[in-house]
């Protein structure tokens, strides 16, 4: 061989990049190595020998090359492998080191002329992240344990999605693990574990999840995924925890958060001097020790990897009145392990599991703000209890050279359930009047004698299985499979205290209209709301596959699959509820090694994606939901131990259009025709190697929510014009099939049509006479970006990434979650409530953010120091105006108008709107989270490391996001006085010490 051949052979293995050929992702949690062997003229290959070896674990797996040269090893743990090659029936060659990372392929070019000579030849191969990788169509970040132990990243999975560029963190208050992917509600995710959906399936804004130690590495895909992924219009987080090897190891590491080492968080206070909301006493310390140990049980054959944490959490916090004060404690450990077997060289079973369940005991005391003491005993104590044990089992087996299967079967367990002492004998009741209408800041808020906000008892139980395969044909691999998920959810939940009652005290404009009554003179009402329901709650997502990724030539690449879906969401009864089949999702991609070298590539994506019912519809309407609102006028407070309010005359009916507690014909509640929510999503790409360690990258995104599934109150219909009213789960903006009356006889009797584009709401003049029928706007969500990338390779030394993103995402509908109102019931929004909530909305939605930054980097100063940082800085949310009226008819509600005059008219027709656009009111400002840490390793024999981290270095408090409801629901004309105020805000400073031993 000659030298540059030579050279150029170990530099396509050191590189995973020299491709004369493209091959495809691999499965969810594994890897590949593909590529060709290059022989000179006339040279015979068929017959040639490629095989990998890892030498910790004993792993060994070859294949035949064919006529061409080309290869293909599919099913490989992540891991380094040496790659040897053999051709003619001679000796096996060692051609060099190979990394194989989670769900990639990597791909090698082995000149095979030289292949004898250069096994005395030792390549290694540089760790490098973001490598241009001709052999993917899709849009994803790979980060590894080691990279996540040198940069300071929180420890939860939010925090290492969050580094993929364009991500977005979600409202706080629609939960903590929220993330936005391109333009999506934080509702619309998909989380993996060892191929284990552990997606919150209730609700589907959570997951299950375990400590870093426990991981190996992460997959963040942001777009242009493959078909064996499904259910998610936003992202898909895909991750692989630890295995063992031939080697025993052990250690410990120790994280340490002092209460002490965090800034104090601000209290919050109006233009009137008031605090309203007090943040200053909130604080939390936090520890955990986790010890692992790995080897082999049988030396490469049987492999065990397991870990135990001891926890301990105890958060403080006053509520926002500072009348309350919270002492919290949770210490559950955490355990979990990893069985691999090595049957034979072509079959592997591995068994692993978890459990991540925690319970949270909350001890509640009366707070002096202005002393900051603890008054008196303990009023109450909570129980909380969230997680659950989830394990999984799966089998691959490469059948021969160009066939390979893997079977799944796993089951995910999260509990979720809320309760209190005082439970009992004690209702919520919250005052919700300002300092402006007479009522003291340590007055408003909570009253209760309890901390309950809802007494919940909840089990979701998640059972998976899928099978996989891959079959190789000259130049095409098709891969194929299928998935079934039965999701189950026991739950039980209702308000506290006594019939299950709670209490909100609102002031409201005297004379003005209230749930068709009048204001009486005092301004002075209370309403009362029983929330129940209970049941068992399954819904099946199946789904099946077929992909072909055909080798057009040798340097493009042609990506063509369809996925199948299928949804059964069922009730209480345990019939369907709402069931949608043959969800066609077509999936098209390319990716074109430009010159042929793998220095450059062009690559584009075309796919459509479907997203589930979550359960919480199940439960809500198909499961004998409660939900009663009664109006009084409200005469005080009755000064007992519970402090009920005094009740006076009823305003108005008793509402529970929104449930009975009985399960209704839901033939008349639900669209028999279900179409499903699907989002359609174009990318088009560009990756450039600048060297052996730079590279950049640039791409454009757009995506298209062309669906929603949504409640909407129907109260008129094309055959017989208004009636009392019914709610539908359904399509908003297009045609309804429910059972209804068909001959205007006031009973359901045939399937009835209702085109919700033009009719559906009823509309009534002042007099209160029926004029005709208004339909609804259709849902849009529109997202498009610009996302440039460089990233500089770690070496040993430093290494370095940097993104920017340009986007813009406007649409009248979120997603199956609202941010803007802090609505978290997935796909039961406000939006589609009434034609009015969403008419003339249309604009730039809550996760829009026009531009984002994001760096992350480390240097090593010496041998054993590091340092890093991380940096993160995005414009604000839009914030938009809310009112509770409309110029249209007399409905109280929120909408996109505010009232200018009239407001208190008792004639609709008298009060003035003006419009108020989304983000009309500008938005919240830049936020700019810096992250530093410094890693030390101890030079002794014993492998010991410190690491110090500091979040938000700057100690940045931001406002990020505001109360946005300028007129609350029933008040028209009464404008909120904390309109416009921050309702959430950056974290303080904190500090994070982790020390880490192994051995």
């Amino acid at each position: 061989m000659k030298a540059n051949s030579l050279k150029r052979a170990a530099l396509c293995v050191a590189l995973g990049a020299c491709l004369g050929v493209v091959a495809p992702a691999a499965m969810a949690q594994d890897g590949s190595v593909a590529g060709r062997l290059l022989s000179e003229p006339g040279q015979q290959l068929e017959g040639a020998t490629v095989t990998v070896r890892n030498p910790a674990t004993g792993f060994v797996r070859s294949v035949r090359a064919d006529a061409n040269g080309s290869y293909r090893i599919p099913l490989l743990p992540v891991g380094t492998y040496d790659l040897e090659v053999s051709v003619a029936g001679g000796a096996p060659a060692r051609v060099g080191q190979v990394n194989v990372t989670l769900g990639n392929a990597t791909t090698v070019n082995v000149p095979v002329s030289g292949v004898s000579t250069l096994g005395t030849v030792q390549v290694r191969a540089p760790q490098v992240v973001n490598m241009v990788d001709v052999r993917s169509t899709e849009s994803a970040t790979n980060i590894t344990r080691e990279e996540l132990l040198r940069l300071p990243v929180d420890r939860d999975i939010t925090a290492v999605a969050l580094l993929a560029p364009g991500a977005v963190k979600g409202k706080g208050s629609l939960g903590g693990q929220g993330i936005s992917f391109g333009g999506s509600s934080v509702a619309e995710n998909t989380v993996y574990v060892n191929g284990l959906n552990v997606t919150d399936f209730y609700n589907r804004v959570g997951f299950s999840s375990v400590p870093f130690g426990f991981y190996q590495e992460f997959q963040v895909k942001t777009g242009g995924y493959s078909v064996e992924f499904g259910r998610s219009t936003g992202g898909v987080i895909n991750a692989v925890t630890r295995s063992g090897t031939n080697e025993f190891q052990t250690g410990a590491q120790l994280v340490v958060e002092p209460r002490a080492w965090q800034s104090q968080a601000r209290d919050r206070y109006d233009s009137d001097g008031s605090r309203y909301i007090t943040a200053s006493q909130d604080d939390y310390s936090r520890s955990a020790l986790n010890v692992f140990a790995s080897g082999a049980l049988v030396q490469d054959k049987l492999f065990f990897f397991g870990m135990y944490e001891a926890r301990d959490y105890q958060p403080w916090s006053t509520n926002d009145a500072g009348t309350v004060f919270n002492r919290g404690k949770a210490d559950d450990p955490f355990w979990g392990g990893k069985l691999d077997w090595q049957i034979t060289d072509n079959q592997m079973l591995s068994l692993f599991g978890f459990s991540d369940k925690s319970d949270t005991i909350t001890d509640v005391y009366k707070y002096d703000y202005a002393t900051g003491d603890i008054v008196g005993d303990r009023t109450n104590q909570i129980y909380n209890t969230v997680g659950g044990k989830n394990w999984s089992g799966t089998y691959s087996w490469q059948v021969n050279n160009d066939l390979t299967m893997k079977l799944m079967y796993g089951e995910n367990k999260r509990n979720r359930s809320q309760s209190s002492l005082m439970d009992q004998n004690c209702n919520r009741v919250f005052d919700n009047r300002t300092a402006s209408q007479g009522v003291p800041p340590d007055l408003q808020g909570d009253r209760s004698c309890t901390s309950s906000s809802q007494v919940e008892s909840a089990l979701d139980t998640r059972k998976a299985a899928r099978a996989d395969f891959e079959w190789s044909i000259g130049d095409h691999l098709l891969r194929f499979g299928l998935d079934r998920e039965e999701n189950t959810s026991d739950y039980e939940r209702a308000y506290p205290g006594p019939g299950g009652l709670r209490y909100d005290i609102y002031y409201r404009t005297p004379g003005s209209t209230l749930n068709y009554d009048v204001v009486p003179a005092s301004g002075l009402v209370a309403r009362s709301r029983r929330n129940e329901v209970s049941g068992s709650f399954e819904t099946i997502n199946s789904a099946y596959y077929i992909e072909d990724n055909w080798q057009v030539t040798p340097n493009l690449l042609l990506n063509i699959g369809a996925r199948v879906e299928g949804f059964d969401n069922k009730g209480g009864d345990g019939d369907s509820y709402i069931k949608i089949d043959n969800m066609f999702a077509p999936r098209l991609g390319f990716s074109w090694d430009v010159r042929g070298d793998g220095t450059t590539k062009v690559f584009g994506n075309l796919g459509r994606y479907f997203l589930p019912v979550a359960n919480v519809i199940n439960i809500k309407q198909a499961g004998g939901f409660l939900d009663e609102r009664t109006w009084y006028e409200f005469l005080g407070y009755s000064g007992a131990e519970n402090n009920l309010p005094v009740l006076g005359g009823q305003i108005g009916p008793v509402d529970n259009s929104q449930g009975d507690g009985s399960v209704p014909d839901l033939r008349a509640e639900v669209n028999r025709d279900m179409d499903p929510v699907y989002q359609d999503e174009a990318i088009l790409g560009f990756q450039h190697m600048l060297s052996e360690s730079w590279s950049v990258g640039a791409s454009v995104t757009y995506r298209r929510l062309n669906n929603a599934i949504d409640d909407m109150n129907i109260t008129a219909t094309g055959q017989c014009g208004a009636f009392d009213g019914v709610w539908i789960m359904g399509n908003p903006g297009r045609t309804n099939t429910v059972w209804g009356d068909s001959d205007c006889d006031g009973s359901n009797d045939a399937w009835i049509n209702i085109d919700t584009s033009r009719e559906g709401w009823a509309l009534y003049d002042d007099d209160g006479n029926y004029v005709g029928q208004r339909g609804w706007v259709k849902p849009k969500r529109d997202y498009k970006a610009l996302e440039l990338q460089v990233d500089r390779a770690w070496d040993g030394k430093w290494g370095f990434n940097a993104s920017y993103t340009l986007a813009y995402g406007k649409g009248n509908a979120e997603g199956p979650v609202n941010s803007d109102t802090d609505f978290a019931d997935s796909g039961r929004t406000e939006n589609f409530d009434n034609p009015w909530v969403n008419y003339r909305g249309y604009g730039y939605l809550a996760n829009d953010r026009r531009h984002q930054f994001k760096f992350r980097g480390s240097y090593a100063l010496t041998e054993n120091l590091t340092v890093a940082a991380t940096l993160g800085i995005q414009s604000g949310s839009p914030i938009t105006r809310f009112g509770a009226g409309n110029p249209y008819d007399a409905t109280d509600f929120r909408s996109y108008f505010v009232c200018v005059s009239n407001c208190q008219s008792s004639v609709p027709s008298e009060r003035v709107f003006m419009h108020s656009p989304r983000a009309g009111d500008g938005r919240t400002p830049w936020t700019y989270d810096l992250d530093m840490s410094i890693a030390y390793k101890v030079p002794v024999p014993l492998d010991l490391s410190l690491k110090l981290a500091v979040y938000n270095v700057l100690n940045q408090q931001r406002i990020v996001s505001v109360d946005q409801d300028y007129e609350p629901q029933d008040s028209i004309g009464t404008p909120n006085p904390l309109y416009g105020y921050g309702t959430g805000f950056q974290s303080p400073r904190y500090a994070q010490l982790t020390v880490t031993w192994n051995y």
